[in-house]
């Protein structure tokens, strides 16, 4: 058998033209589009939250200043600021100018000082009964609220809610009492101002002992030195730390999200977790403020009752600065994505309500879909439609990827 052979000039345009194939399929290689690398994220199911977050102080709930009861020559006072006194104790002395005091004007400011004073002490009255019917009607929603969260028709959300709604309405009750005992101490400090005009002595003036209408701990002495001080002069300024709340000034458009009752978490306050809040009130009047760039904002001062046990948060002292998470809204089972996976689209792309999009990975391409998006947070997105649970979506897309661009997961 003899074998075939392909002459010189023959082999040489084989050679030619597999060298040439070879190039131009190098070159279709180099020249062809490389996927595009990129982060991807899965669409899970879960719960989304979206709050409101603003640097806030915290300042004593009810502050209490201790007033000269009648003109007289004041004692040097020895306490304090941060000095503890109890309710009833003696802050300070006064001995009265009697020559002046004895006259029908004096007495009849004194006889109007007593009849204020116990008008205070109605009012404050009424508020520590309104106080306790608010307590009555917490503790029936929370208790209903805990039969029904056991029945499964309550979420645990609400079940917080009306239990910080309790807590909130029993210090409500608290400082309600506190002002209802110190309305009726000023109107017993009032009464002996009168007797003590009234009933003055022949001889030297003996000194009228000025008492504290709480158990608290001085603030600010306002006359520490011997002095003579008129009717109704501030002598010193009284507080309970344990007493505190949270003040936040949140802008009027953050404002209208927050309501009463909504959860806070009290954050960057020096301690390791953060701790638990409520809004106590959202005061109906906004203010103007000048912020650090120069523009004025309208902002509504925001209440908020520490919810957390005193003893977790005993280091804090009024004015201290913190940072407060006001809860606005709370969806459990709802899909989320990465915020960075959202963007706008194109007024003419999407259907009704869908203004945004996200790219889809989905067999090795970026898919351009729309979708509809409930609510964002600063993380996370909740996708109301459009998007199914488990779908890959990328994160921070590149530039270059486009509807229907190849892409390559990158690996870390």
């Amino acid at each position: 058998m003899k074998t075939l052979k392909l002459p010189h000039v023959g082999r040489a345009w084989l050679a030619g033209g597999a060298a040439t194939i070879a190039a131009v399929a190098v070159m279709t290689w180099a020249f062809m589009p490389r996927p595009v690398e990129v982060e991807v994220a899965v669409a899970a199911t879960g719960r989304f939250e979206a709050a409101v977050e603003e640097d806030a102080k915290t300042r004593l709930r009810d502050r209490y200043v201790v007033s000269a009861p009648l003109a007289g020559q004041l004692a040097r006072i020895a306490l304090r600021e941060g000095d503890a006194v109890a309710a009833g104790a003696v802050v300070a002395q006064l001995t009265p100018v009697l020559s002046p005091m004895l006259d029908e004007r004096t007495r009849r400011e004194q006889q109007a000082r007593l009849e204020v004073t116990e008008a205070q002490l109605q009012r404050a009255s009424a508020r520590a009964e309104g106080a306790r019917v608010a307590l009555l009607q917490a503790r029936n929603d929370a208790q209903r609220s805990e039969q029904l969260a056991k029945q499964g028709f309550v979420s645990p959300t609400r079940l917080e809610s009306d239990r910080l709604a309790a807590l909130a309405a029993q210090q409500e009750l608290d400082a309600a009492t506190g002002d209802q005992h110190a309305a009726g101490h000023e109107v017993e400090q009032a009464r002996a101002a009168l007797g003590a005009v009234r009933n003055a002595p022949a001889g030297a003036p003996r000194a009228f002992a000025v008492r504290s209408p709480v158990s608290a701990r001085v603030l600010r002495v306002a006359q520490a030195s011997e002095a003579t001080v008129a009717l109704g002069a501030p002598l010193l300024e009284l507080g309970d730390v344990a007493g505190l709340e949270v003040v936040a000034e949140l802008l009027t458009a953050d404002a209208l999200q927050v309501h009463t009752g909504a959860p806070v978490a009290i954050e960057h306050w020096g301690g390791e977790t953060a701790l638990r809040g409520r809004v106590r009130l959202v005061e109906p009047g906004a203010f103007t403020k000048v912020s650090a760039l120069g523009v004025e904002e309208q902002r509504v001062r925001v209440l908020v009752d520490i919810a957390s046990p005193p003893a977790d948060w005993s280091a804090l002292g009024d004015g201290y600065r913190v940072t407060v998470r006001v809860l606005t809204m709370a969806k459990d089972g709802v899909t989320k994505v990465p915020v960075s996976a959202v963007f706008p689209l194109p007024s003419s792309m999407g259907g009704p309500g869908a203004r945004m999009g996200v790219f889809v990975v989905d067999g090795g391409r970026a898919r351009l879909t729309p979708v509809v998006i409930g609510a964002r947070n600063p993380t996370e997105a909740w996708v109301r439609e459009g998007l199914p649970v488990g779908a890959r979506v990328i994160v921070y897309p590149p530039s270059a990827v486009g509807d229907g661009v190849r892409v390559k997961v990158r690996t870390v």
